[in-house]
């Protein structure tokens, strides 16, 4: 049974509301009675033991998986950003990045997307010949092309390298305070959720358990004992240099 209700978005609405959401895959339970919120130019990032119903949410969230009861306000397109990068591989650069989208001038559009990532010489190139990071940065400048009210990130940097994945959350900050979606990251890295983050939710037997905001609450060391603390994490890994 799929309860995705789509309503009418005003300029006050959230970028996204969930209510009671139950999902099951048989007799097993993943999310139950799960409530969520979140304000447009709003960054919350999901943090969980694997298998929590992470991804489940994030997919629910995005229309691509049914839910078993509850209800889902959210807008029809949210765009979607996976740890996979996902192009095209036939498709030139701002092939990619236009794919789908409904206007006049698409290559134009695709061009000040790449630009807006650095990679506004490249609109003709192939994903071949791309880094890691490079793809990452076509994939977002692919979701943002859409102006999305609800962006949804689902582990996008884990597989980069620690200098690369650095420069996109600076690159990631950038484009979201330009855009201002709602924005939802699906992440395992408890540093790179106190570095995005407006707010910090963890995930623990299908429900929220546990909600920081960054903002206004003491140091990152402080954010960053108590969500490895509600992880089952003791406080005796220290935090990764500078």
């Amino acid at each position: 049974m799929t309860l995705h209700v789509v309503p009418a978005l005003t300029a006050v609405s959230p970028a996204v509301m969930v209510t009671n959401l139950r999902r099951a895959y048989g007799n097993r339970v993943v999310i139950e009675n799960l409530n969520l919120r979140i304000e447009r130019g709003e960054f919350v990032a999901l943090l969980g033991e694997s298998g929590c119903g992470k991804t489940t949410l994030l997919r629910a969230l995005a229309g691509l998986d049914p839910v078993d009861g509850g209800r889902i306000a959210a807008p029809r397109r949210p765009a979607v950003v996976f740890q996979e990068h996902r192009l095209l591989p036939w498709d030139s650069l701002w092939r990619n990045v236009s794919l789908g989208l409904q206007v006049g001038n698409p290559r134009d559009r695709a061009a000040t997307a790449l630009a807006e990532v650095g990679l506004g010489d490249r609109l003709d190139d192939w994903p071949r010949n791309l880094s890691g990071g490079q793809a990452q940065r076509v994939a977002l400048a692919r979701a943002l092309v859409q102006e999305p009210e609800l962006l949804l990130l689902d582990e996008p940097f884990a597989a980069l390298d620690a200098l690369t994945r650095i420069r996109m959350h600076d690159l990631v900050r950038e484009l979201v305070a330009t855009h201002r979606p709602g924005v939802f990251l699906v992440t395992h890295d408890v540093d790179e959720a106190i570095a995005l983050a407006d707010r910090i939710l963890v995930m623990r037997d299908g429900r929220i358990a546990f909600e920081h905001r960054t903002r206004g609450r003491g140091g990152a060391s402080i954010a960053r004992t108590e969500l490895l603390a509600e992880l089952g994490v003791g406080a005796t890994h220290p935090a990764p240099a500078a």
